[in-house]
């Protein structure tokens, strides 16, 4: 189907503003910091090369010498957005990621969790955000394990040609006989934050990866149905973060499918009086554990869009009701929301697809909007391991800031009036984003 991307410049220099090791100072906004307390507003941050400095009332931080001050008075400001679920090379097509990933930037976002994908090319689009190459959020990337059967499915030989899909480091086919020491070191030494568990393997080896990856401190990302392996399975084996909250229904399955590709749809039917005990077990556990929800709801809404658009094609597996009503059960306990789209918007659209995510959470899961926003900083930075440095707006953290027009936390469409993204202390103010034009796969 034939989109419109952006023509990229060629750097972000031509619209961005770098501080080097310079003295910058935001001089008057509202702050939400992301810490749970309420609005300051007349604050003012003063930060140093890609890191805050300090965070104080305007009144009481005079602008140190040479420092260059920015006058954002009446604008909130909170802390860079994470979309912890995207997919930047099935198939790789760089254009369209570097496009897609400038209107990340554009729109607030400063890091990203690509799911798996060809690491050939995303570990290069990596380190060309990481030194200032590209506009784009920083990138963070997992390399994928599955049962042998997964590796049937067309999109793995996207993103292994030349070689053998289940045979590179990358896109790794695992068994009773896998040396998983050696497999997980393959995968870190593609650069890779995580392990993600896809599909196709019993429990008894998604808990030997899981703990052979904690071994090597590497993060373990999942399907929250691995297939044999339920819902229930997964999170017993310690995984870190489970993706896409329909899998979660098959808990409530009689009996559990045994293959990805063999699965039939969830029995909607099975949750028409409300809440189950099943799911409630399994949130609860997820709660002890401190595991992730990625709920990933846009993509829910998109399956039904592209089904209406062509009943013919195949049918969603679940529908975005169902997600939704599932995604408000795991907020009202308690567990760990994050936003994740795993897709982006249409090219023609000027905002990327994680301000529809964070609309859906507030408005068909109904989650509070400080609890989105916690889910797109805070629980974003915690699935990438990355809390220490980015997630809440403090001293020592880097400088990813979001300014608004509006106040975010009565409406978290306020995030569709970003005016400025600042990315470790680099500025991309949002008239400076070009309009859209060209092809994209």
């Amino acid at each position: 189907m034939a989109l419109a991307f952006g023509l990229l410049l060629a750097g972000p220099s031509a619209a961005a503003e770098a501080p080097a090791d310079g003295l910058v100072l935001y001089r008057g906004a509202i702050l939400i910091d992301g810490k749970g307390g309420a609005e300051r507003p007349g604050m003012a941050i003063l930060t140093r090369g890609e890191r805050i400095e300090t965070i104080a009332r305007a009144a009481d931080l005079p602008a140190p010498a040479g420092a260059k001050i920015v006058d954002v008075a009446g604008l909130y400001v909170l802390p860079g957005l994470i979309n912890s679920h995207e997919h930047l090379a099935t198939p790789p097509d760089r254009p369209a990621a570097e496009a897609n990933l400038r209107k990340d930037l554009y729109g607030g976002v400063t890091a990203v969790r690509d799911m798996a994908d060809d690491l050939r090319q995303v570990a290069d689009l990596a380190r060309a955000a990481r030194v200032g190459e590209i506009a784009a959020p920083d990138i963070y990337y997992a390399a994928l394990m599955a049962g042998p059967e997964f590796f049937e499915d067309p999109r793995t030989h996207e993103t292994t040609r030349g070689a053998v899909a289940g045979a590179v480091p990358w896109m790794q086919a695992v068994t009773p006989a896998t040396d998983l020491r050696i497999a997980v070191a393959e995968a870190r030494g593609t650069g890779a934050t995580g392990v993600k568990i896809y599909a196709d393997l019993p429990v008894s080896l998604v808990a030997a990866i899981t703990a052979e990856a904690h071994r090597q401190g590497v993060l373990v990302w999942a399907h929250a149905a691995v297939f044999p392996a339920s819902p229930a399975e997964v999170i017993g084996a310690g995984v870190d973060t489970v993706s896409h909250t329909c899998l979660l229904a098959y808990q409530a399955s009689d009996v559990m499918p045994r293959a990805y590709h063999h699965r039939p749809a969830v029995d909607e039917a099975r949750f028409a009086a409300g809440d189950t005990p099943v799911i409630e077990t399994l949130l609860k556990e997820m709660r002890r554990r401190g595991t992730i929800l990625d709920a990933t709801l846009w993509v829910y809404a998109e399956m039904e869009r592209d089904h209406a658009a062509d009943p013919e094609g195949p049918a969603p597996y679940c529908g975005a009701g169902l997600a939704e009503r599932l995604t408000n059960e795991a907020w009202r306990d308690g567990v760990l929301i994050s936003t994740g789209t795993d897709g982006f918007s249409d090219a023609r659209d000027p905002w990327p697809s994680l301000g529809d995510e964070l609309a859906l959470l507030q408005d068909k899961a109904g989650m509070k909007a400080a609890d989105v926003i916690r889910a797109a900083t805070v629980v974003g930075a915690m699935t990438i391991g990355q809390q220490r440095e980015m997630g809440t707006l403090e001293p020592g953290k880097l400088a990813n800031l979001v300014f608004t027009t509006r106040d975010p936390l009565a409406d978290v469409g306020a995030l569709l009036w970003v005016t400025l993204t600042v990315k470790r202390g680099v500025a991309y103010w949002r008239r400076d984003y070009q309009a859209q034009s060209g092809e994209q796969r």
